[in-house]
């Protein structure tokens, strides 16, 4: 037995989350299990909370600052748990890491130029280039043996193109691969060939299932790390998105001035109070926490498998290096997907995000997120069955 309870079941209703305050709103009816949108059903750690509680008490909350322990936590942090060295003067923080997209699409892009991704991939990579007024240059990934790879040829071809700036997801959503050194490696040494940056967005990179591990791009190669962008973020490893607070890593002081200009303009300075609590406390005491969610994922992502190869066997799953979704694959029911929503919907009564939304490859494809107790999980995997059967 672990320290921490994460069968516990809390009940979310009128928190004003997006997970379980949205489903009519979104899905037409309230009465489906929303396993779709990627936050946790978990508590954060208590030290966290302890931290939270103790400043409110304070009960004074007026402007704030990112003052450098919290810097010092995130560089332990990254060290500790990624082997990589940063230096606090390479951070600058920012709500979310969205919005770190958008900035540095920004900064380092003009309207008109070309952003390139990787399909299928997570849906705001494609809002934030096109509402930028940027150009979206997709090199679509190859499903093979039910694992992606990447089509170099092709990567190497758009890149050919003047592409200026490379959205890489990394570990990868929604399919959960981690991208190996290797793999690594070259996308950089093209991107610094055809003199275009990297923007990494490394926010499931902590969780992580042993043996695997995550490499962040930027390590790799002194040469990489100036050429590189890198967001990551506490919240998903702790379930904190609602607390705002994300940081960036761009050791390129001049890549850096650029970012911050555009934070600037936009009237950015800081993040707000509870959000740079929450970040220092769970970066600082927060390992113990997720060495025992990670166990506890790990056992969640095993019997979703186990139970969708024998009670449907027409599905597959696409088994995850790391993060805490299922990108599962339909195509062999010869649905089309909006035949597939709608019998998850209408019959299953369960809330999962359509593959379509990742952009081209996404089709036939759902993903579920299954970090929930071990309750909400069967309970999910019984609608899927309902829904398919």
């Amino acid at each position: 037995m672990g320290i921490y309870d994460f069968h516990k079941k809390i009940d979310r209703q009128h928190t004003a989350s997006v997970k379980w305050g949205l489903n009519h709103a979104i899905f037409g009816t309230n009465d489906v299990l929303p396993m779709w949108v990627a936050d946790m059903d978990f508590q954060p750690p208590q030290e966290v909370t302890n931290a939270l509680k103790n400043r409110l008490d304070h009960g004074i909350y007026g402007y704030t600052y990112v003052p450098d322990h919290v810097s010092q936590a995130v560089q332990s942090w990254v060290n500790k748990r990624h082997n990589w060295e940063i230096h606090p003067s390479w951070l600058l923080y920012s709500p979310g890491v969205v919005p770190s997209i958008g900035i540095a699409i920004q900064a380092l892009t003009a309207p008109g130029d070309k952003v390139m991704l990787q399909s299928p991939v997570y849906t705001p990579f494609f809002n934030m280039i096109e509402k930028n007024e940027r150009v979206v240059v997709n090199s679509p990934l190859i499903l093979k043996d039910n694992r992606y790879e990447i089509d170099f040829e092709d990567f190497e071809e758009k890149l050919k193109e003047g592409v200026k700036l490379f959205i890489l997801c990394n570990p990868h959503n929604p399919s959960g691969r981690a991208w190996n050194a290797t793999e690594l490696t070259k996308m950089a040494e093209l991107c610094i060939q055809y003199n275009c940056y990297i923007l990494s967005d490394e926010i499931h990179s902590d969780l992580m299932y042993k043996p695997n591990k995550h490499v962040p791009i930027a390590s790799l190669d002194e040469k990489f790390t100036d050429h590189v962008i890198t967001c990551i973020a506490p919240s998903k490893t702790f379930n904190l998105a609602g607390l705002q607070a994300s940081a960036v890593i761009i050791a390129n002081k001049e890549l850096r001035d650029l970012f911050q200009n555009i934070q600037n303009k936009l009237g950015f300075f800081s993040l707000n109070t509870f959000g740079i609590i929450g970040m220092e406390a769970a970066y600082t005491h927060g390992e113990v926490w997720l060495e025992e969610l990670l166990m506890y994922l790990r056992e969640n992502v095993e019997i979703a498998t186990n139970f969708i190869e024998k009670e449907l066997p027409t599905l597959s799953v696409m088994e995850p290096d790391g993060t805490y979704l299922l990108w599962l694959d339909c195509r062999k029911l010869g649905l089309s997907d909006e035949e597939l929503k709608e019998q998850l919907i209408k019959k299953g009564k369960l809330a999962l995000e359509p593959g379509p939304k990742y952009g081209p490859g996404g089709e036939g494809f759902v993903r579920m997120n299954i970090g929930c107790t071990r309750e909400t999980l069967m309970d999910g995997l019984e609608r899927l069955k309902k829904a398919f059967t």
